[in-house]
């Protein structure tokens, strides 16, 4: 498989030819994978023209369409690294990354246009705008209809293991956002797990929930079919257009955040409607319950398989669960305070366990390795494991840890693996509650909490105290409507977590409206911000 995924696309369109590579659930538009690629060479034709190049920063912020993902991959074929921003990260956020990085393009919506000349202090690293849409007199960019434009005009970057394809932020749920540097190499890597370890390809129709993978599934030459949601909110996806797609254009495979399944499947329970098309079902981004994967599979095929990857914005996919054996197994376990269970390596992917330490670890050596059901910090090594973040030498240092040639990367999560090999997770480093009892893990202190049949989910964080130790504090989010006097149910959790080793250090149980969450999947809960809102409501008392 080629290095550079643009050069994966054109072979997939010399195979595929007239058979349909995306559609636009909203407008009912529809391309080829011949117009596909054709798109991404009138693009890319079309900007090198104006002053593009191999190696030039261009931030692409245009909204989910297929002129995204011929414009991604027109930025590929010109070997110009593509920037993307999550825009749901909020503007003071959006801002301070777009200036971390230093594009020297932006492609993007006239919205975005109009922000880059507002704060133009903050994008003066800018050569050109290019505007997707007409503004204040701007030509509106839309090459990929003229013809002036012959396919295979301009040749398509080769890359060494060294370039840089993208630059991808992270959600930000344990600081501020920071730009993940994605060599050509690691978009190849990630290919072929896609391909090869979840069948995905020819013949498949698949409805992302999150942009990106589009490229992905058109490149392996599946038909991507893009719904009618918001990417940054799939919490609020509207269930009936997203369902009444996966019907019409008979989906075979979806991945999507736990927030977005929750929010499809409980809207097909309630309309006894079954998406039988659908043979595979991808969830990640943050824990996923026994019970949601129990509404998904009633939902889908009878024949239907539910994978969760695991691993984050620097390394996706490294470890995946299947459905069948989270009902089977291990859910039962969670439930009990045993942190998730999100599964295997995948081949070509080393995970191990280490002594947890917020210190610097500039090599192996000075890590401790620990065995079997000793909890740790998760580190990994792969080929889907990237090198860098981008300006961020700080970062660099705290998170990857050499190895003679190689290195490892520090996922930042805590965890454990079990004598069948399978890993487990306890929650991220950051969120460890250091009581005066020990440390206490917030995903397995939560399980516990969360079975009680009022409670939507919790969040375990600790608080200052008179000490060095901290004071832990249960938030819960209660399932709405609310029916049951809430002074009622915090005195059953109280009693719950008296009565239960791992939470009998609790000191305060707190009721939040609604949690904060991350953009990209809302699912992964700002517990930094819950301490804050915490510690005010204590002191109140």
């Amino acid at each position: 498989m080629s290095d550079n995924i643009a050069h994966t696309l054109t072979v997939t369109a010399q195979e595929l030819g007239a058979r349909t590579a995306v559609t636009e659930a909203r407008s009912g538009q529809s391309c080829s994978f011949m117009e596909l690629d054709l798109y991404a060479d009138r693009y890319g034709a079309y900007l090198t023209a104006e002053g593009v190049h191999s190696g030039d920063r261009v931030m692409l912020m245009v909204r989910p369409s297929i002129d995204f993902i011929a414009l991604a991959f027109a930025l590929f074929r010109i070997g110009a690294p593509v920037i993307l921003i999550d825009p749901g990260m909020g503007y003071k956020n959006l801002l301070r990354c777009i200036a971390s990085v230093k594009p020297d393009y932006l492609v993007g919506i006239p919205a975005v246009v109009g922000l880059s000349m507002l704060f133009g202090n903050k994008f003066s690293s800018l050569k050109k705008r290019f505007c997707c849409g007409r503004f204040l007199g701007l030509s509106s960019l839309d090459i990929r209809r003229k013809r002036e434009v012959e396919q295979g005009s301009i040749e398509t970057y080769h890359p060494d293991e060294t370039s840089l394809a993208a630059i991808i932020f992270t959600t930000g749920s344990t600081g501020p956002p920071k730009g993940v540097r994605f060599e050509h190499s690691i978009f190849s890597a990630q290919l072929e797990k896609i391909q090869s370890y979840y069948g995905i390809g020819r013949g498949d129709i698949d409805q992302p929930g999150f942009p990106l993978f589009a490229l992905f599934s058109t490149a392996l030459g599946a038909h991507a079919v893009i719904p009618d949601m918001d990417p940054t909110r799939p919490a609020q996806v509207d269930p009936q257009k997203f369902a009444r797609s996966i019907q019409d254009y008979q989906v075979t495979y979806s991945f999507g955040s736990p927030a977005l399944w929750q929010v499809v499947s409980r809207y097909c329970q309630e309309n006894k409607i079954r998406c039988r098309s659908l043979k595979k079902v991808l969830m990640a981004g943050a824990p996923v319950s026994g019970d949601l994967v129990r509404q998904v599979f009633a939902i889908i095929g009878e024949d239907g398989q539910i994978h969760t990857p695991y691993g984050a914005t620097e390394c996706l996919p490294i470890v995946s669960m299947e459905g069948s054996e989270i009902i089977g197994e291990t859910w039962a376990e969670t439930k009990k305070g045993k942190g998730t269970c999100v599964g295997r390596p995948l081949p070509g992917i080393t995970v191990k366990i280490i002594e947890a330490n917020d210190s610097v670890l500039e090599n192996m050596g000075e890590c401790t390795m620990l065995g079997p059901e000793k909890r740790g910090e998760i580190i990994v090594q792969g080929d889907v494991v990237t090198r860098a973040y981008d300006g961020n030498a700080i970062q660099n240092l705290a998170s990857k840890i050499k190895d003679g040639k190689n290195f490892w990367h520090r996922i930042g999560d805590v965890g454990y693996t079990d004598t069948k090999g399978r890993l487990w997770f306890c929650g991220r480093m950051a969120h460890r509650v250091f009581s005066r009892a020990g440390v206490m893990y917030t995903i397995c202190c939560e399980a516990l909490v969360n079975n009680h049949p009022e409670v939507f989910r919790s969040a375990l964080v600790g608080i200052d105290s008179e000490d060095d130790y901290q004071t832990p504090v249960m938030i819960i989010e209660l399932h709405k409507p609310i029916t049951r006097n809430v002074r009622d149910i915090i005195t059953e959790i109280k009693t719950l977590c008296a009565d239960h080793p791992l939470l009998e250090n609790v000191a305060h149980v707190l009721v939040h409206d609604a949690f904060p969450v991350d953009i990209r999947h809302n699912a992964k809960i700002f517990r930094e911000k819950l301490a804050v809102w915490a510690q005010q409501q204590v002191r109140k008392r």
